[in-house]
């Protein structure tokens, strides 16, 4: 696909995709009753992949948004349960959030979820289209170009072609 328009419908199907995707989460969201925001989930999963408790600063940079952001889904989530604040044990005046055992909860939760949402959203495809769609995805989050042969199969099916530590 050289021509401009080709590239422009792609652009256009990767943004409806993405669109479907959030729908189809949230409502995996919605029927569990957990009353979190995507971008609320998407706080608690940057959280946990800490070692020890941030700063809202790295949270907004992680997440890439403004630090108000990130107060105003930390207060949200503070509310309910799922975080809290807490003084950085060598600054007093640093301000860590870590993640309650509510929030712990509501995680695996919110993986359940979201594993769901991307069974509804592969079920259309073979094993070996997923496969192909991992490594096509992953080249393009990289930004980086793939030899064409790299577009078979792998030898480990789709989860090699996901690679390591990938989630949906």
């Amino acid at each position: 696909m050289d021509s401009p328009d080709a590239d422009g419908l792609l652009a256009e199907q990767l943004l409806r995709l993405t669109r479907r995707v959030h729908r189809i989460q949230k409502h995996h969201l919605e029927t569990r009753g957990l009353g979190i925001t995507p971008a609320q989930s998407r706080l608690l999963r940057t959280l946990a992949h800490y070692g020890s408790p941030p700063r809202m600063a790295d949270l907004a940079e992680r997440l890439e948004v403004v630090p108000r952001a990130v107060t105003t889904l930390v207060d949200a989530l503070e509310a309910s349960g799922k975080v809290r604040r807490v003084p950085d044990p060598t600054n007093r005046r640093v301000i860590r959030i870590e993640l309650t055992e509510d929030g712990g909860r509501a995680l695996r939760e919110l993986h359940s979820a979201r594993r769901a949402a991307a069974e509804d959203i592969l079920a259309p495809l073979t094993d070996e289209q997923r496969a192909v769609l991992g490594g096509l995805l992953d080249t393009l989050v990289d930004g980086t170009s793939v030899p064409a042969d790299s577009a078979s199969v792998p030898a480990g099916g789709a989860d090699a072609a996901r690679g390591p530590g990938r989630d949906c």
